[in-house]
């Protein structure tokens, strides 16, 4: 049996995982794991990446040298089409940076696969945006906005200038980006950016609801705001961006809110190539899929946010890492079912509660207790204690408790001989 997950994000890198330490392992599929990428980053740590306060070449997740270790197959290459009659998945040609065919156009066969293709910015089609906004949805545009965020530093420190970025979007991304840039500031002023600090920093989040975090209570959207305006951060709520030009936002009320760095973090949808694959699909491109997390062609399963799952009370599983987590693991559980020839059981979701961090500062957010019957407030650094915990959970999916507990001595020693920032 041939068994293909297309996309090794927060679920599709769990599911092979555990695929290939059974099904794999004992030979009762072939399992095989496609994505455009040659390594993993956990994708609610983009923001970290972006302002260097991790390093994405210490913390990426080699695909080849995972499947080696965990008995699957990996497979580099963009999905471009579907044979569903075939099945196959097809990837497209692998061109080189000097443009040259390095791999032709390719076909992987399948008896079930999962689609977990994440999702991305939705820029509404708002006009500049594509042109002239930074987005975070992959590690190439978090470097990237490592690069331009470091080289704008740079400038600011030598003309005495200010550091202005405008991010668009009060969801989780861009609150705590926002506190990882003013984290970040501060470190670089102690590596040589002497008329470097804080007071230099303007940084705008612009919401377009009428408070910050809209997914989550608005006691912990209270609480953001008041830790960001702290900091010195403006907050605009309430706020319609209709326009990007180069020097910054132009709100549907006519204000200009300029910036050297506009990021766009509002809104998600699946990638445009999802829609052309011949599935049922809602008005962001996510596949709509049955409790048992199948798409209408019963050989083909959708989870993480490309996917559109109803819950009971009639709202959609939300775009979290914690859901596509859950769903990693069920779908593992449902295709063990399949090759041993058992019926598949419904996916369930279960809320454990949503944190937010910022920064070294503080983290807050809400867990699901069954001991209080419902959702508590937690904020400090037990909140921030808690945030940190939820990468690992992530990290001993991937390569089990022992080698996590390694990674993380590994870490500890690895501060005392490195910066605090990465500054290139």
């Amino acid at each position: 049996m041939n068994i293909v997950v297309v996309g090794g994000g927060a679920g599709g890198l769990p599911l092979v995982t555990k695929l290939g330490r059974s099904l794999g392992k004992s030979r009762k599929a072939n399992i095989t794991l496609v994505d455009a990428s040659a390594s993993h980053i956990w994708k609610p740590r983009f923001h970290e990446v972006a302002t260097g306060a991790i390093d994405s070449d210490l913390d990426a997740v080699d695909y080849r040298a995972h499947a080696h270790q965990n008995y699957y197959n990996f497979s580099k290459g963009r999905m471009s089409g579907l044979d569903r009659e075939k099945k196959n998945v097809i990837l497209e040609a692998a061109i080189g940076s000097a443009g040259e065919q390095i791999l032709p156009e390719r076909r992987i066969p399948y008896d079930y696969l999962v689609i977990t293709v994440g999702s991305l910015g939705n820029d509404f089609n708002t006009p500049g945006v594509r042109d002239h906004c930074l987005f975070l949805d992959t590690r190439e545009q978090a470097d990237r906005f490592h690069e331009r965020f470091l080289n704008h530093c740079l400038s600011a420190d030598f003309y005495r200038g200010p550091v202005s970025v405008a991010i668009v979007g009060g969801g989780a991304t861009g609150v705590e980006l926002a506190a990882e840039i003013h984290h970040a500031v501060a470190l670089l002023k102690l590596y040589g950016h002497k008329e470097l600090d804080r007071s230099r920093l303007q940084v705008h989040v612009i919401e377009a609801g009428p408070r910050l975090l809209p997914a989550l209570s608005e006691q912990i959207a209270t609480a953001a705001q008041a830790e960001l305006e702290n900091m010195g951060v403006k907050v605009h709520t309430g706020t319609m961006v209709k326009e990007a030009d180069e020097q910054g936002f132009i709100t549907r009320d006519g204000e200009r809110i300029d910036a050297a760095l506009l990021v766009w973090a509002a809104g998600i949808k699946a990638p445009d190539a999802v829609g052309q694959w011949g599935l049922e699909v809602n008005r962001i491109n996510q596949l709509v899929v049955d409790p048992n997390l199948q798409t209408a062609d019963p050989s083909i399963f959708a989870i993480g946010d490309c996917c559109a799952c109803e819950l009971a009370e009639g709202k959609n599983v939300p775009p979290r890492a914690q859901s596509a987590q859950q769903m990693a693991k069920h779908t593992a559980a449902n295709l063990t079912r399949l090759v041993k020839g058992q019926p598949l059981l419904p996916f369930k979701y279960r809320d454990h509660g949503s944190l937010v961090s910022l920064s070294e500062y503080s983290a807050l957010g809400n867990l699901m207790g069954s001991v209080r019957g419902g959702s508590f407030f937690i904020e400090g650094w037990m909140a921030r204690m808690m945030y940190v915990s939820l990468y690992r959970l992530h990290q001993a999916a991937i390569y089990g408790w022992l080698r996590t507990l390694m990674l993380l001595m590994a870490g500890r020693f690895n501060r005392l001989l490195r910066p605090r920032l990465k500054l290139h």
